[in-house]
């Protein structure tokens, strides 16, 4: 892949005033450390360590069960994370729209799957001349109405080339409902063979889950029925094709294989192509607790063996914050806030404190210390009476839903054993 990577300067969060220009490949040589205070806060970190064994536990995973992946590009939006992903097999990307399509392409990724509808004509446009530019590019996009076929059918014409299309099929956000409406999907592809073509079905069953294991267990279920049946009908209209069939979000990826890995098999001349993303960088809140819930239906099977999700998987991201102000005795203040960490599923979890570099015991009771709530720039850190916590004390927090967090950072930062910064992650969220 093409590197579209820039100097860093202390117009970025984390970079010190005072250190110029800072490349990409000489950012280890600063030896910089958030828990000592040595960096700007707030940061975001990556714990490489933590990362790569999620990456071996998926991929894992993903061999065993004869499945690829093609992670969603979208958590992270960083060419160095997607080229990670690709030199340890995956199939290709996930991207959500034309920008995330565009930045990958530009920086080399080959084959893209375009997790969504488009719009309308002008946007078909918009993709195909975005096509005309890479016409060795495999990208293959969704459609779920004859309104977004004929959107990709101007995309086609504009590029010069057919259209991979996959047939989406979904319940709770987009998609064909039912198998009559994937049917009028299918009739409109097959009827514009010069500008779009056949390539499988997708579909997200993580629009269907609810706080009822039970009923989301059944409504995937469903799904996947819908899924299975759309394919029959997409392999009766291009029986000799080689085609896709798409799902799999970071919570019910256990529940995908097992409804459609059967269909894929029984096919012959087909792809399972999971589009897990957030899994890679995992949390401390929704996904910890989706991974014990796949532990509870003893879903992790890796070569026939039930392994515990919740184990494999380790939180990768941190947020780091200086304490700014301690106005009230069971109060602190951060510094950071909604513009830098996630907010949309759980308020961020205090994890360590660290005074001038060294680790602070902390009260192992819940309310000992957690956030309260957050303002633009500030975290309401609520503190039982008595705890040790001064003015420029360092707090390490865990998130929860990397998507979120992530997309509040132009650059991330990746960590070594020591906690030292070994590399920076630019993305490129628009």
């Amino acid at each position: 892949m093409a590197s579209l990577r820039s100097p860093l300067d202390e117009t970025i969060r984390g970079i010190p005033p005072g250190s110029g220009s800072v490349s990409l490949e000489t950012v280890a040589a600063q030896a910089w450390r958030p828990a000592d205070n040595a960096m700007p806060l707030p940061v975001l970190t990556l714990d490489e360590a933590a990362f790569r064994e999620n990456c071996r536990q998926m991929f894992a995973f993903a061999r065993s069960h004869g499945a690829a992946l093609a992670p969603h590009a979208k958590t992270p939006m960083s060419p160095d994370i997607v080229k990670l992903l690709l030199e340890q097999g995956a199939w290709g990307a996930t991207t959500a729209n034309l920008q995330q399509t565009a930045v990958l392409l530009k920086a080399g990724c080959q084959r893209l799957l375009l997790a969504n509808q488009i719009g309308g004509d002008a946007s078909g446009r918009r993709l195909g001349e975005l096509l005309k530019r890479y016409p060795n590019a495999d990208v293959r996009v969704f459609a779920d109405s004859p309104q977004a076929v004929s959107a990709l059918a101007v995309a086609g014409q504009y590029a010069g080339r057919p259209v991979p299309v996959l047939v989406e099929v979904g319940r709770g956000r987009a998609g064909a409902r039912d198998i009559y409406s994937a049917k009028d999907v299918i009739r409109s592809i097959v009827s514009e063979p010069d500008y779009v073509r056949l390539a499988g079905v997708a579909t997200y069953e993580g629009a269907v889950a609810s706080a009822d294991p039970v009923a989301t267990r059944k409504a995937i279920e469903d799904l996947s029925e819908l899924a299975a049946q759309t394919f029959h009908l997409v392999r009766e209209q291009a029986p000799a094709a080689p085609l896709m069939l798409s799902a799999g979000g970071s919570a019910f990826f256990d529940l995908v294989v097992t409804a459609l890995r059967p269909i894929v098999a029984a096919d012959g001349n087909a792809t399972l192509a999971l589009r897990s993303g957030a899994i890679f960088f995992h949390d401390h809140g929704v996904y910890e607790r989706a991974l014990r819930a796949m532990d509870d239906r003893k879903g992790f099977v890796i070569d026939g063996e039930i392994r515990s999700a919740a184990a494999a998987f380790t939180p990768a991201l941190r947020l780091w914050a200086e304490v700014l102000s301690r106005p009230e005795p069971e109060l602190a203040i951060c510094g950071m806030g909604m513009r830098d960490v996630s907010s949309d599923k759980d308020l961020p979890i205090p994890l360590t404190i660290y005074r001038n570099g060294r680790l602070l015991p902390i009260d192992g009771s819940a309310d000992s210390l957690r956030v309260s709530k957050l303002n633009d720039q500030h975290a309401f850190l609520r503190l039982s009476p008595g705890t040790d916590l001064a003015v420029g004390d360092v707090v390490e927090f865990g998130i929860s839903h990397p998507c979120t967090c992530l997309d509040r950072w132009r650059v991330f930062y990746g960590l070594d054993e020591d906690g030292r910064v070994r590399s920076a992650f630019q993305t490129y969220f628009g």
